[in-house]
C-alpha cells in the first residue's frame, strides 16, 4: 500500500503534468485527428517522467506496490483528463494482470520489472471478433512444438478483436487454447507471424489505441507459457475481475464528474428569465443533483470492495467488481449525457467538450464486460445466497440497516431497510413463480440488486464519515451532513426502484395471480416506501446548495 502522502503527491503531479501537456484545446485536436498520443502515454509509463505503471507494479519489482484503493483514486484522476489517454494506461494494467496472478516467481520478476524499469507498454488480448466477451468460447490455439519429446515452445493461430494499445503494444498476453486447455502466452511486438489491423475508427476514447490482432503460427518458447501450466487462463482470468473491473467504475466515475465539473459552473452564468440557472430546481433537480447522488453511491461501493480486496480475505470479490462497474459507469454515462442537456446547443458542440465525454465515458458500459453481463453476474451469484439462505439473505441485511437507523438515523438506512425488505420478497416470488427461466427477469434482478447493496454502501459510508472513521483517502467532496442528505436521496430512489419495478416485473411475468397483486404490494411494503419520499425536496435544495456553495449564505439568510 501507497501512504497517503505519496499518494496525494501522484495525483498532483498527474493534474499537474495533464494541465501542462493535455488541456481542452489540445484534447480537441486529438479527437478531431483519431490519434493517440502515443509520446505523451509513453511519457506517462516512464520511469524517468511520471511513472504511473509504478504504481501497480510490486516493491520487489521496482514498482510502489499499491493496492486497489491506489489504482482506483489514480483511474478516477485519469478519467477526468481523457478517458482515452486513461484507457491506454489502464491496457497495460490489464496486459500485466494474468502475469501477477497466474506467472511464476520468474516470470512476474522478468516482465514486471521490465515494465517498472523499461515503461513497457502491454495489451490485453482475450476478445474475439465472434466469442466477444465469452472467454470460454475462444478459437485462438496454441499447438505444442516438441523436440526429443519435451515442450519447447508454442505456435500460436487465431485472431483477437478490440485490443487496447492492440497497435501500439510492445508486449501482449494472449489468451489461447493449448492441448491442456485455455492458457496465457506472452508475445512481443516484433514476434515473426504476429500483426496488428490499422487503428479501428471508433464512437468515443479516440484518444486510445485499438485495433484488431493476427497471429499466423506465432512460435514462442515454453517459458511464455504463464505459470508453465496449460489449461489455468480462465482461472487466471476470473481472478482479477473484481479488481480489473473496479478499474473501469472507476473511469465511469471520473467521467461523469468531469461533465458535471462542466455543467455546474456554467449554470451560475446561463441567464434565464432573470436568473441563472443555479437557481432553479428544473436544472439543478434534474439535470445535476440526482446524478451526483447515483455518482457518490457507487463510489462508495467501490472504496469498500477496493478496502476489501486490499485486506486479501475474501477472493476474487467478483460479484462485487461487478457491482461497482455496473452502478459506477450506468451513472457515469448518464451524468454525461445529462451534461449535455444541462449546457443546450453549447453542450452538443466539440468545444465545450461534455459531448466528448459522452462518446468517451460510453464505452465503460461495454468493456470489461457489458452491463448486461454484470447484471447476469450480479443475479446469479445473489439468487444462489437467496437460495442458500431460504429467502432471509437481504431480510438479514435489512434488519442490519435498522439498527444502523437507530444509531444514525441521517443517513437514509430506514429507506436502504426497506429496499432490502422489498429486494428479498421480490427474489422469493420469483423463485416460487420459477420466473427465473426468463433471462431478463434475472437481468433485472441484478440492476435491483446493484442498487439496493449501493444505497446500503452509501449510508454505511455517511455514518463512518460523521464517527470519524473512514479511510482517510477516501474522498471528501462531501462533509458528513452532506453525504448523509446524498445517502438520503439516493436510498429513497432505491426503495421505489426495488419496490415499484420490482412488482412491474414479478406481474408482468405471470409471478402472481389479479387476486394476489394487492397482498404483494403489502409484502413489498410499497405504503412505507411511499412515505419514505417525504421530504426529497428539501434534501434535493440542500445538496444544490452544497454544490453550488450557497450553504453558508442561505444560512445567514436564516439567522
Amino acid at each position: 500500500m501507497i501512504a497517503n502522502k505519496t499518494l496525494k503527491l501522484s495525483l498532483k503531479s498527474l493534474r499537474d503534468f495533464a494541465k501542462k501537456r493535455l488541456p481542452d484545446e489540445i484534447i480537441r485536436e486529438l479527437d478531431e485527428r483519431d490519434e493517440c498520443p502515443l509520446e505523451i502515454v509513453r511519457h506517462m509509463c516512464s520511469p524517468d517522467q511520471l511513472g504511473i505503471q509504478l504504481l501497480f507494479i510490486p516493491e520487489d519489482c521496482g514498482g510502489f506496490g499499491g493496492g486497489a484503493f491506489d489504482v482506483y483514486l489514480v483511474c478516477e484522476e485519469m478519467a477526468r483528463i481523457d478517458l482515452g489517454v486513461a484507457t491506454a494506461v489502464l491496457a497495460t494494467f490489464l496486459g500485466s494482470d494474468p502475469i501477477t496472478v497466474g506467472a511464476t516467481p520468474e516470470q512476474k520478476k522478468h516482465w514486471l520489472t521490465r515494465i517498472a524499469e523499461e515503461g513497457l507498454l502491454f495489451a490485453y488480448g482475450a476478445t474475439e471478433p465472434e466469442a466477444g466477451s465469452d472467454l470460454g468460447a475462444l478459437k485462438t490455439t496454441a499447438d505444442r512444438v516438441l523436440q526429443d519429446g519435451h515442450i519447447v515452445g508454442y505456435k500460436i493461430n487465431g485472431a483477437k478483436q478490440w485490443i487496447s494499445n492492440g497497435g501500439i503494444a510492445d508486449a501482449y498476453t494472449v489468451l489461447a487454447n493449448a492441448p491442456g486447455g485455455p492458457s496465457w502466452f506472452v508475445v512481443e511486438k516484433d514476434t515473426k507471424g504476429f500483426s496488428h489491423d490499422e487503428p479501428e475508427d471508433k464512437h468515443g476514447i479516440r484518444l486510445s489505441n485499438t485495433a484488431a490482432l493476427a497471429f499466423s503460427d506465432v512460435y514462442v518458447d515454453v517459458d511464455r507459457l504463464l505459470g508453465g501450466v496449460e489449461g489455468q487462463g480462465l482461472i487466471q482470468a476470473q481472478a482479477v475481475f473484481g479488481y480489473t473491473r473496479l478499474m473501469v467504475a472507476a473511469f465511469g466515475l471520473g467521467a461523469g464528474w468531469s461533465a458535471l465539473d462542466r455543467a455546474i459552473p456554467y449554470s451560475t452564468k446561463r441567464i434565464q428569465a432573470g436568473a441563472p440557472l443555479s437557481e432553479k430546481q428544473g436544472y439543478t433537480h434534474k439535470l445535476i443533483v440526482p446524478h451526483v447522488a447515483r455518482l457518490e453511491a457507487a463510489r462508495s461501493y467501490i472504496e469498500e470492495t477496493a478496502e476489501r480486496i486490499d485486506a486479501g480475505t475474501e477472493g476474487s470479490l467478483n460479484t462485487e467488481g461487478a457491482i461497482a462497474k455496473y452502478m459506477a459507469t450506468e451513472a457515469g454515462n448518464s451524468a454525461a449525457d445529462a451534461s449535455i442537456q444541462a449546457l443546450g446547443g453549447y453542450g452538443y458542440t466539440h468545444e465545450y467538450m461534455v459531448e466528448k465525454i459522452k462518446r468517451d465515458v460510453r464505452i465503460t458500459t461495454i468493456y470489461e464486460g457489458t452491463s448486461e453481463i454484470m447484471e447476469m453476474t450480479i443475479s446469479r451469484d445473489r439468487w444462489q445466497l437467496h437460495l442458500k439462505t431460504r429467502g432471509q439473505h437481504y431480510h438479514e441485511q435489512a434488519r442490519k440497516f435498522e439498527e444502523l437507523h437507530a444509531r444514525h438515523p441521517d443517513v437514509g438506512a430506514n429507506s436502504v431497510a426497506l429496499a432490502l425488505h422489498a429486494l428479498a420478497e421480490v427474489m422469493e416470488k420469483a423463485r416460487v413463480a420459477r420466473l427465473t427461466r426468463y433471462q431478463h427477469i434475472l437481468l433485472r434482478l441484478g440492476e435491483l440488486i446493484a442498487y439496493a447493496e449501493s444505497a446500503g454502501s452509501l449510508a454505511r459510508r455517511a455514518a463512518l464519515l460523521d464517527e470519524g472513521k473512514l479511510s482517510e483517502k477516501a474522498n471528501r467532496r462531501f462533509d458528513a451532513t452532506a453525504l448523509a442528505a446524498l445517502s438520503r436521496i439516493f436510498a429513497r430512489e432505491s426503495a421505489l426502484k426495488v419496490g415499484e419495478e420490482g412488482l412491474r416485473w414479478i406481474v408482468g411475468a405471470g409471478g402472481v395471480k389479479d387476486a394476489e397483486v394487492a397482498a404483494f404490494e403489502t409484502s413489498l411494503g410499497l405504503p412505507a416506501i411511499h412515505r419514505a419520499q417525504a421530504g426529497l425536496i428539501s434534501d434535493l435544495d440542500y445538496i444544490a446548495d452544497v454544490l453550488y456553495s450557497r450553504v453558508a449564505k442561505r444560512t445567514e439568510l436564516a439567522a
